[in-house]
């Protein structure tokens, strides 16, 4: 299997670092983190034209650069390198892919904004009684007329603070937990009866719980096929996920350098405890947890083309990995640190919060390990 880069996918990412080097160091991170808009639309604009990696993933014949999940990965590594907040996940990744393979009347349409940096978008997906469970909504839609009526609760609806657009899953038949019966929805946030309760979350993000109260929608709305989306929501699920493993493995680097350093700096009895053999070890251990999440976000990456469950088994086994590696790589880093590895004003904190937000995106360690299991039976049967 070839890991290595393009010449054109070498130079996306030493683009994407350069800027990130000059304009997204950490202290103007944490002052944007701590702001009343919490992000900075200014980034998300350079994103747009300055740079052009909003465009990088998608078909040329729409404006796109002609890229794919390759350039997603490179971006999202370097992101979680900065630990960028801009909502790119949701809006280029979900939202691009919601777009790209749902087809949609007015696709070609959102993914120019989208390239363009007019619209953000933010993925309502989860409810509170849903867990990882995708196909579990009480989120109704009903036809009305030519369109439809949607109503209901999502939770944690990362960037729907700053987001033009959400992307909703509801039911439009069925019963509350069954595969068949799953609709996807475009909104526009502005829409009469969407209301939002916004909130900081502990790793620098910002989020909604939306509630849909009789919200109206154009028969164009609807993305994919009506009551039969689910196919399409865990398609697109799948690819964010690799996204996230990505931009994990940036995190997960940052926070094994920095502790290095800081060992080497830190001493004890006279010397670094870098010289330590137990602690020489133990660093030893949190790279080799490193570079085995890197090998499995790049297969994973490349699977993404595969058939349903070869993809959906590759995602599982690419997010088991990523989740312990963000446990033992973030609090082993922060056990090296000390206590003061926990202040605002430390840098591997925040790698840390972010990598424990990571273990439980879309998916546990056991939720990932129970799919693998699934599909690995189910398939062989």
């Amino acid at each position: 299997m070839d890991f290595s880069f393009t010449e054109e996918q070498t130079l996306l990412r030493d683009t994407v670092a350069s800027y990130l080097a000059d304009h997204y160091d950490f202290d103007t991170r944490r002052n944007a983190v701590k702001s009343a808009s919490g992000w900075r639309p200014e980034v998300w604009n350079a994103f747009a034209e300055e740079l052009g990696i909003l465009g990088a993933s998608f078909p040329e014949d729409v404006g796109g650069l002609g890229g794919g999940a390759t350039e997603t990965m490179v971006i999202m590594e370097e992101f979680g390198k900065a630990l960028v907040i801009e909502p790119f996940l949701g809006t280029v990744v979900i939202g691009g892919g919601f777009m790209k393979h749902g087809a949609p009347a007015h696709a070609a349409d959102m993914i120019g904004k989208i390239i363009g940096g007019e619209a953000t978008i933010a993925f309502a997906y989860a409810e509170p009684q849903g867990r990882y469970n995708l196909a579990n909504l009480t989120t109704t839609a009903r036809k009305d007329g030519s369109g439809w009526v949607l109503n209901g609760h999502k939770a944690v609806v990362i960037g729907a603070p700053w987001a033009s657009h959400l992307i909703v899953t509801a039911r439009t038949g069925g019963s509350q937990s069954e595969a068949g019966g799953v609709s996807v929805f475009l909104v526009e946030k502005s829409a009469n009866g969407v209301t939002t309760r916004d909130y900081p979350t502990v790793d620098g993000q910002r989020a909604s719980e939306v509630h849909l109260e009789n919200v109206s929608v154009p028969a164009d709305a609807l993305i994919g096929v009506e009551g039969a989306a689910l196919p399409l929501v865990e398609h697109v699920v799948d690819e964010a996920i690799a996204a996230v493993c990505a931009e994990a493995c940036g995190v997960l680097r940052r926070a094994h350098e920095s502790t290095l350093e800081y060992t080497k700096q830190r001493k004890q009895f006279g010397v670094p405890i870098a010289s330590f053999q137990v602690l020489q070890h133990r660093m030893v251990d949190m790279f080799i947890q490193l570079e085995q999440a890197i090998s499995m976000t790049y297969m994973a990456t490349i699977k993404l083309g595969e058939p349903a469950v070869e993809r959906a088994k590759a995602i599982s086994a690419a997010k088991v990995q990523i989740g312990r590696a963000c446990k033992f790589v973030g609090q082993n880093a922060i056990q090296l640190h000390g206590g003061m590895g926990m202040t605002d004003e430390m840098a591997v904190g925040h790698y840390f919060k972010r990598a424990t937000i990571i273990e439980g995106v879309f998916g546990s360690v056991d939720h990932h390990l129970n799919r693998y299991e699934k599909l690995s039976f189910d398939h062989a049967a």
